[in-house]
């Protein structure tokens, strides 16, 4: 399901890059956002090309990198599995090239 695109200066997409696990990545929730997705459409993208997305494309946040970010000024909003309408699974983190692969599915 697409949603409205929205449209993001530099700033805002600044404000989305965290570094995690020593790498610069950008949410699955986010670039959803950005590409005008929901998270579950957005991931079910990703699922269905999956062959094009080596293993270090995107890995999945373990549930203490979640809660840290959750405790985040940045981003506060973040729900997590367990908490009302939360999400179900944790979220994905896509490196640079992964982010660069997106753009070709």
């Amino acid at each position: 399901m697409i949603t409205e695109v929205i449209k993001l200066n530099k700033e805002d997409i600044k404000n989305k890059i965290y570094t995690i696990r020593g790498q610069k990545v950008m949410l699955d929730f986010h670039l959803a956002e950005i590409y005008g997705y929901t998270t579950k459409a957005f991931n079910q993208q990703i699922k269905n090309n999956i062959d094009k997305f080596d293993a270090d494309f995107r890995f999945q946040l373990t549930i203490e990198e979640t809660m840290q970010l959750s405790r985040s000024k940045i981003l506060t909003s973040m729900q997590t599995k367990g908490v009302k309408g939360g999400r179900t699974y944790l979220p994905y983190a896509f490196t640079e090239s992964g982010i660069y692969m997106l753009m070709t599915v």
